[in-house]
């Protein structure tokens, strides 16, 4: 074996343990006493370390001279353990209630603030009324929790008519605006349900289609 070889085969020995070992070129140069330019030297393959030290290295790494000395065609790498994942995950019906609650309460500080300045509007809730109903259908909507979305939407609608009806109320008795609601109601469930409609009668053609096709 020539003296080249013999040093790339040492370099490498020299790596392969360090790294298994956790350490960097400094704190290995620091338990040889040597610098960690030293030990980058040797790493190189530009010098190679003496029997003493070899023999250190080898009570270091718990490994003999001829095994630093020795090719080895494959390193078994250290099982490094993973870090663990932890995944967050967040309750969509907290934030939702905590969202709207959260108009409410905006809702409440506006009352008591006018109330400090000695004026009492109870129409800061009627207002909030309607916007935590369209605040709601939005989270439900971003959410993908649309099972009852034409519920909400219809429920959205007719507080917007409570909401013009109570504003408007002592002074005028707008008791009309309800029959508004009531047609508009039936447009807002029929919206809702077009598509599921339109799906039935979609799967009427394939199947009358499919029957054209077997028999023909």
């Amino acid at each position: 074996m020539q003296l080249e070889e013999l040093k790339l085969i040492t370099a490498s020995n020299i790596i392969n343990l360090r790294t298994r070992a956790g350490l960097t070129q400094a704190e290995l140069g620091a338990k040889l006493n040597y610098s960690d330019k030293t030990i980058s030297k040797w790493e190189r393959a530009e010098a190679i370390p003496d029997a003493f030290v070899l023999k250190q290295m080898g009570e270091i790494f718990g490994v003999t001279v001829d095994n630093l000395l020795s090719s080895h065609d494959e390193w078994k790498p250290i099982p490094t353990e993973e870090p663990e994942t932890v995944e967050v995950s967040y309750s969509t019906n907290r934030i939702i209630a905590i969202t709207v609650i959260g108009v409410w309460t905006l809702a409440l500080t506006a009352f008591v603030a006018l109330w400090l300045a000695d004026l009492i509007l109870w129409q800061v809730f009627v207002v909030a009324l309607p916007v935590s109903i369209l605040v709601y259908m939005i989270l439900i909507c971003c959410f993908h929790r649309k099972r009852y979305l034409q519920y909400v939407i219809a429920a959205f609608v007719l507080s917007l008519f409570v909401t013009a009806y109570l504003l408007c109320y002592p002074r005028y008795n707008p008791w009309q605006v309800f029959l508004i609601a009531i047609p508009a109601e039936i447009i807002v469930f029929l919206s809702c349900n077009l598509k599921t409609r339109q799906k039935r009668r979609n799967s009427g053609h394939s199947t009358i289609r499919r029957e054209k096709e077997n028999n023909g």
